[in-house]
């Protein structure tokens, strides 16, 4: 048996958030896509592993080509090699680290929670030996109360330690990634101390580690949504923004779709700050025009659906080309199965803590949401679900963790009304209320990465927090 018990993951604060947001800035436009630039102004991209780049080439006058060429980053000597991979080891090491402190981060409050529940256990429970030695003091009902209380709070005490468990794991992991940098900055200035592959095999062991924590940690039941918080007011009635679902913190930039069929241009700012503002974007005309609003960015890559078609394209900022297209089989397309808004919104993209899926329904399942695992490079779909929701009885819906949620309706007064369970195959009937503060939400869709709703409301740049909890069972386990 399992209970619903300890909130976990609770979002940083709106305003730290915000803040953080605004405070993050990239590399200058000029190194956006990687580019290299010569004495002269020529460009060219530079890859390791794509040996010698030419400049500038000219043809002499008996004929031979002239070419000015360069050595390229990754050099031949064995040493250099080593450094390289040295230096690879600490950026991921690196990368742990600041991993760690998200989870620190986002973990605080709930062990704060625990160690307050602790301390209110011990004090009822003293309470309950007090009044058993002198239950004259009490009238029968009071005693009763005070019994049923605790019986109520003895399914937390594996829980508790559990929670106690967990920290002490946290604390050891960042102890661990703290020393490990230490040796690899040390190598750094005496070659040879430690042999490469060993190093390796330990921040592979870390990774490992660090994503289990995190999946145990993080994950858990949208229990509910904060206000809104309006960033910014541009574009027309329908459109999406996002951020992407899995680089780094330190990425920060936003991408701006406005309309909902036969667009082209994406634009990339290089910051909140900056999209708050409208300035230092670049644009990205894409191939293929899209349609609907059910666009995600995962990776560095676009997902979006190709206009008057079931096609699924993965268009990638930085080569700044499609890498690949796959028909989704059966899908409908062209207002065929939208949601409630319309919008052409039959195909709908999106990123959980699990990956890659898409939202839409086929004719075969009568028009009811079908959700599928898709692989991020292949855009070959994994495993569906139907999930007998009638997909234009809904306003939007989202996913968190392995479970879609579905709102009633795109208008006021919506509310999260309907969660399948991909892991179990099994749905249920929710009541969350989240305020649809401009009365038509034409995008909603979930960031794992910063654990938002990003909601596009009515010509409204809007995000919301949620509230996760853990499903834990008696025993301690999750």
């Amino acid at each position: 048996m399992t209970v619903p018990l300890l909130k976990i993951g609770a979002v940083l604060s709106t305003m730290a958030m915000v803040t953080n947001w605004m405070s993050q800035t990239l590399p200058s436009l000029v190194g956006l896509n990687g580019t290299a630039v010569s004495r002269a102004g020529t460009s060219e991209k530079i890859s390791p592993d794509e040996g010698w780049q030419v400049f500038t080439s000219a043809q002499a006058p008996d004929g031979k080509c002239l070419c000015t060429a360069v050595i390229p980053v990754q050099g031949s000597c064995s040493r250099d090699l080593r450094s390289l991979q040295l230096r690879q080891l600490l950026e991921k090491v690196q990368n742990i680290s600041q991993s760690m402190e998200v989870l620190d981060l986002r973990t605080f409050r709930d062990l704060q929670y625990v160690r307050n529940t602790e301390a209110l256990m011990k004090g009822l429970d003293s309470r309950l030996r007090v009044a058993s030695e002198g239950h004259k003091a009490l009238n029968a009902r009071s005693f009763q109360d005070l019994k049923e209380k605790m019986r109520e709070l003895l399914p937390l005490l594996p829980v508790l330690e559990q929670y106690k468990a967990d920290s002490r794991l946290i604390v050891h992991l960042k102890d661990e990634v703290r020393n490990l940098s230490g040796i690899l900055l040390a190598i750094q200035e005496e070659m040879g101390a430690y042999d490469y592959e060993e190093l390796q095999q330990r921040v592979l062991l870390l990774e490992e580690r660090l994503h289990a924590c995190l999946q145990k940690l993080g994950c858990g039941k949208l229990t509910g949504v904060s206000n809104p918080i309006t960033i910014r007011a541009s574009g027309s009635r329908f459109g999406s923004w996002m951020t992407d679902t899995m680089t780094p913190s330190t990425d920060s930039r936003v991408w701006y779709m406005d309309g909902y069929y036969k667009g082209r241009r994406v634009l990339e700012f290089r910051s909140l700050t900056d999209f708050v503002s409208g300035q230092n974007f670049v644009q990205h005309l894409l191939p293929h025009p899209w349609a609907g609003t059910g666009h995600v960015v995962f990776n560095g890559s676009l997902y979006y659906n190709k206009f008057q078609s079931n096609v699924a394209v993965r268009y990638h900022f930085r080569s700044r080309s499609v890498l690949v297209q796959r028909s989704l089989a059966g899908a409908g397309y062209n207002n065929t199965f939208p949601y409630s808004w319309g919008g052409f919104s039959d195909i709908d993209f999106m990123v959980d803590e699990n990956g890659l899926w898409a939202v839409y329904t086929t004719n075969q399942n009568a028009g009811n949401i079908v959700v599928s695992r898709v692989d991020p490079h292949t855009l070959e779909v994994l495993r569906s679900w139907d999930t007998g929701y009638p997909k234009r009885s809904a306003g939007e819906s989202f996913m968190i963790c392995g479970i879609l949620y579905v709102t009633n309706s795109h208008l006021a007064g919506a509310k999260i009304y309907f969660a399948y369970h991909t892991n179990t195959s099994s749905y249920e009937y929710t009541d969350i209320p989240f305020h649809n503060q401009y009365s038509h939400i034409s995008m909603l869709d979930y960031n794992p990465r910063e654990r938002v709703l990003y909601t596009w409301n009515n010509g409204h740049q809007v995000i919301y927090n949620v509230t996760l909890f853990h499903v834990i069972n008696t025993a301690g386990e999750l």
